[in-house]
């Protein structure tokens, strides 16, 4: 027959179970209890909860140490997380723990509700548990003294600031209330001993008065309750303290003197002394100067701020924000006065109260949610929905199981796939190949009579490359003579028909006819050229035009200027635009700097429409390559001018 269960009865059931679990720390007993009495017609959580409520009161009578309720607590959380209680459990044990603790035990153990922060923010516990920690939280505040615990009061606000959003509106003042029942008390009345102080002609004591004792004091009401300075009588009687106050601190110059013994335990004070004895060295104490001067700055500024809970009434008048603004800049020239760091100390707090207008303007909009906005993430999503693009994650995958490489580049993966060892793939390889197998294409074009035009020489990244391997492969690159070539093209059919020419094994029919065909191509080249012969070196080619005035360069001067820029090349090669990579092929292809140099400068006369002597004075100059710039002068004066 099944057993009738009711509160009481499952209550019974799972103390023993409970209490065994938590000494052994295993879960699964309490689990198996729970499986055990599954049935629809039981509420199985309340009754869960409530034990652990008793087994948590049979710990506190026998004054069980913190950690074994932090343990217990620890424990509630794990059951929740299993879907055994209900998620406000942790939360309430913790509240009947701090009911029944002294302070001084409370502090220890909120260092643990700290640490668990980000525990209480989780999905599962935040909307359950959160008004019942502010109450928790609330309930501490009230049972401390703001001034003789006023670090455990700090830390109680810090962590309700790390675990609600901004946006949450119970720790949000909306409407601007100030807090009226921060009030300062002084003494009333003067005290005889004061007035024989004055009467004695120190000079230290001889303005600092019961008067002014009243007045320094009285101010705080003020600060506490800026609304009552909208009131004429109370706003005379707030600006006149108000001067008198800062004309005192204006002629009392303070000297710092920086002490080496314990500087890391300065004083703090969460409110002030009001002893009538106590105001002469206040005055002259740093930290309470800057205090005082601080709260003027903040009353200023919500005087002169746009507060949207402010009454149509609280305006000032253009003679009170005359005033105002006046006496602003006095408190900074007097933050600025005081050491140490009086300039640095000034600009923080200008920059502190520009920040408070943000939050100003963000309450005065109602205190809109604040959300981080993450355009990284929808770009990954966007990419993640796009069927036209496979996932990366995808790609590694299949290309893992056809063994091979995906590296991220076209070219990288096919370079890695080649070998799966690297140094076996490394071994006898020739990274430069032969003028044949480069031109093989374009010889084959040639020597089957078919059109240059639609062979690989039009293309520009093709002579580019040809013209470096030209540079260390053939023999003619470098041979010196009156042929002037306009197109890059012309000049690459004409040093392939060479390479052809000289290709091993015997000549055919068809290539004494292409030997012919050069001949002629030579010939014709140099009777059109005839008049524009130079004197002594080649010409140095380009890829649309030839450059013919006096400001060309030649190569004895490309060799003069290469012995000046060579210690210092890699400079002009930055400067001209070179990449790293054609800097490590200079650097590789040429022994000594003067030869790297003389290359470089090769290739930019060959590349460059803008390569003439000024361009490179100019530049030279404005590397400080002074001798080299010198050289290039020199040689700029002594070129004349062509006669058109």
């Amino acid at each position: 027959m099944e057993k009738d269960y009711n509160f009481e009865s499952l209550r019974t059931e799972y103390n023993d179970t409970l209490e065994k679990s938590f000494k052994t720390k295993n879960v699964e007993l309490i689990e198996q209890k729970v499986k055990s009495l599954n049935r629809s017609d039981l509420d199985l959580k309340t009754p869960l909860d409530q034990t652990l409520r008793d087994i948590l009161l049979g710990l506190l009578e026998q004054q069980s140490n913190v950690t074994v309720l932090k343990e217990f607590v620890d424990f509630s959380i794990v059951l929740c997380r299993k879907g055994l209680s209900s998620p406000t459990m942790p939360v309430v044990l913790l509240g009947d723990i701090f009911e029944t603790l002294t302070l001084d035990v409370c502090e220890d153990m909120f260092t643990f509700v700290e640490q668990n922060v980000n525990v209480w923010k989780e999905d599962l516990f935040f909307s359950g548990c959160k008004n019942n920690l502010l109450r928790l939280c609330n309930d501490l505040l009230r049972r401390l003294s703001r001034t003789t615990a006023t670090v455990f009061c700090g830390k109680i606000l810090l962590f309700l600031a790390k675990f609600f959003p901004f946006s949450e509106r119970s720790g949000l003042n909306i409407v601007s209330e100030f807090n009226l029942e921060n009030i300062t008390e002084y003494g009333m009345d003067q005290i005889e001993d004061d007035s024989s102080e004055i009467k004695s002609g120190d000079s230290k004591n001889s303005t600092v008065d019961f008067t002014f004792y009243c007045k320094f004091w009285q101010l705080q009401d003020f600060f506490r309750n800026p609304n009552q300075c909208y009131n004429k009588v109370q706003w005379k009687l707030f600006s006149s303290h108000a001067m008198s106050v800062l004309n005192t601190f204006q002629g009392i110059k303070l000297d710092y003197v920086t002490s080496t013994e314990n500087s890391s335990n300065l004083g703090y004070f969460a409110k002030y002394l009001t002893s009538q004895k106590l105001l002469d060295l206040q005055l002259h104490d740093v930290n309470f100067r800057r205090s005082v001067l601080l709260q003027f700055l903040v009353i200023f500024q919500y005087f002169t701020s746009t507060v949207k809970f402010k009454s149509e009434m609280h305006e000032l008048k253009t003679d009170q924000k005359e005033w105002i603004t006046s006496n602003t800049e006095k408190v900074y020239n007097l933050l600025r006065e005081t050491p140490p760091d009086g300039e640095e100390f000034a600009q923080i707090v200008k920059q502190v109260l520009s920040r408070e207008e943000l939050w100003n303007a963000w309450k005065n909009d109602s205190c809109p949610e604040i959300k981080k906005t993450l355009p990284q993430q929808s770009e990954q999503q966007e990419k993640r929905t796009n069927p036209e693009r496979p996932l990366l994650g995808d790609i590694i995958k299949e290309a893992n199981d056809q063994g091979k490489y995906y590296i991220g580049s076209g070219e990288l993966t096919k370079l890695w796939n080649q070998c799966p060892n690297n140094l076996e793939a490394c071994k006898g390889r020739n990274f430069l190949p032969t003028l044949e197998e480069y031109f093989a294409d374009a010889i084959h074009t040639i020597e089957t009579n078919q059109k240059v035009e639609d062979s690989s020489l039009k293309d520009s990244n093709f002579g580019w490359r040809a013209l470096r391997l030209l540079a260390r492969r053939s023999p003619h690159f470098f041979n010196y003579n009156n042929t002037i070539i306009n197109p890059l093209s012309a000049y690459l059919e004409m040093m392939v028909r060479k390479i052809a020419h000289e290709k091993p094994g015997k000549e055919t029919p068809q290539e004494a006819q292409n030997d012919n065909e050069l001949d002629n191509l030579i010939t014709e080249t140099d009777q059109t050229t005839e008049d524009l012969k130079p004197t002594d070196q080649e010409e140095f080619m380009d890829d649309t035009n030839v450059r013919h005035d006096h400001k060309n360069i030649t190569y004895e001067q490309v060799l003069m200027f290469s012995e000046k820029i060579a210690p210092e090349w890699r400079k002009l090669a930055v400067k001209l635009g070179f990449k790293q990579d054609e800097i490590d092929f200079f650097t590789n292809e040429n022994p000594t700097p003067p030869e790297q140099a003389r290359n470089l400068l090769q290739i930019w006369i060959e590349d460059d429409e803008d390569a003439t002597l000024d361009n490179l004075l100019y530049i030279l100059e404005g590397l400080e390559m002074s001798e080299a710039a010198e050289t290039v002068r020199a040689e700029l004066t002594a070129t004349p001018m062509e006669v058109s």
